[in-house]
């Protein structure tokens, strides 16, 4: 190949080095993993949510239990031996008794409501871990999608820079140019290689962690990721704010402990009302011809003011808890207006940084590059200045990717900490759908 198409060679697989194709080719892999696949799969699979699952739906059983009424009471005596004479009819050989408490105070409906509100608030650590298990899938995603573009950029720069090489050496033939750029386009070619290196690792820990995720070995294979695009979101903080507080499930969390203490606040008052037992016994008298000799019906009672103590400590407890679980709502309130406003500040500044990567610096990165390679060609600039003009495109791309997934990122975190979707809540009321029960 003589010197004037390595020239025009070169020119070309600059050309090709454009940001605006936006997806990477892809690697080794001709199949593709979409996002919604794989947060699918961690939402059947992920053995921490089906932990929380188990956990909620054992709660839901604890209600009936507290609601119920305390098991009725059977007892029956019989007369084993008796050793002295006495006149028939003079005492029972036999006892049955039947006794059952009324719980008319209604302390085991307030237990139940209690109850109800744990479960509830278990529901919400559910949604919680279900949250938190997309924004890692999600992460995990984006980091294996940067890794494969910046895989793809240092190869393409890989092409470039062996056709730089192949220039140089032409050039040094003819006396054009001295060895030296041969040697700093070997020595940068040499770099670029070292870098795949790198980059390869980064796609084996993001395979990993979503293969973790997923509950798959982790050296399964993963197909490529999906189209890599910059969508800008509009986002408004007050929204935002409002979405938090509508969504969020800390805050849920923090409302249904309140309930539950409300509850048993309720619960440890009436324990100053006693629940009376009734029984009904049966007597057999030892002469008697009747299965039944005599029917006798009673009750009994506790008597709690006796142990004014114990009672009082037990209201002046949950007294406590109640103030506890409010001032938990207050701060959880007060945790997820930070954590969104500082989550938005992060967001909206990488969605600076990509655009401006992506519509000024790159382009202009770009024209200087393209610049070099024909003052190069008409020998008037050096080797050096081409090399390091190339090497500022590579750079610059490399840095819009990375942007571009921490900005996926950031949304994805934000998402998490709102507790609901931007993309379909952002337009509709700020209402909580979902049934707590």
């Amino acid at each position: 190949m003589n010197l004037k198409a390595l020239l025009y060679t070169g020119c070309a697989v600059l050309a090709t080095t454009s940001l605006f194709a936006e997806t990477p080719s892809p690697i080794n892999d001709t199949n593709t993993l979409s996002l919604e696949a794989a947060v699918s799969e961690v939402l059947s699979n992920n053995p921490s949510l089906k932990a929380a699952r188990a956990n909620w739906e054992a709660m839901r059983e604890r209600v009936p239990q507290v609601r119920a009424w305390e098991d009725p009471k059977f007892e029956m005596d019989a007369t084993a031996g008796r050793f002295v004479s006495v006149p028939p009819n003079s005492f029972a050989d036999q006892k049955f008794m039947l006794e059952q408490a009324l719980p008319l105070s209604g302390k085991n409906r307030l237990q139940g409501k209690a109850a109800d509100a744990d479960a509830a608030a278990a529901f919400e650590q559910l949604r919680r871990s279900e949250l938190d298990a997309v924004r890692k899938a999600r992460v995990a995603y984006y980091q294996l999608a940067n890794a494969y573009a910046q895989l793809d950029v240092n190869r393409r720069n890989v092409d470039l820079l062996k056709q730089f090489v192949e220039i140089s050496r032409d050039k040094f033939k003819t006396g054009g140019q001295s060895e030296s750029d041969v040697l700093n386009a070997e020595t940068a070619l040499a770099k670029l290689e070292e870098d795949e290196a790198d980059i390869q690792r980064q796609v084996l820990q993001a395979q990993i962690e979503l293969n973790r995720l997923m509950n798959r070995p982790p050296e399964t294979l993963l197909g490529h990721p999906g189209e890599s695009t910059f969508q800008p979101v509009n986002l408004s903080l007050e929204k935002l704010e409002g979405l938090a507080i509508a969504h969020r499930p800390e805050l849920f969390v923090a409302q249904e402990k309140i309930e539950s203490a409300q509850a048993r606040l309720e619960a440890a008052r009436k324990e100053w009302i006693p629940d009376p037992g009734f029984r009904v016994e049966a007597d057999r008298y030892n002469d008697a011809a009747q299965a039944i000799s005599e029917v006798d019906a009673g009750f009994s009672v506790r008597l709690p003011w006796f142990n004014r103590k114990k009672y009082q400590a037990g209201i002046r407890e949950n007294r406590k808890l109640l103030e506890s679980a409010e001032e938990d709502l207050r701060a959880a309130r007060e945790d997820a207006l930070s954590l969104v406003q500082n989550q938005f500040i992060e967001v909206e500044t990488f969605h600076h940084h990509t655009e401006l990567y992506k519509d000024k610096l790159l382009p202009l990165a770009e024209q200087t590059a393209n610049s070099k390679l024909s003052g190069y060609q008409s020998n008037k600039e050096n080797f050096l200045d081409l090399l390091t003009a190339q090497q500022t495109v590579r750079e610059v791309e490399a840095m819009y990717w990375d942007h571009l997934m921490h900005y996926r990122i950031g949304l994805a975190e934000l998402e998490s900490l709102v507790g609901t979707s931007l993309e379909t809540a952002t337009n509709s009321s700020v209402e909580h759908h979902h049934d707590l029960k």
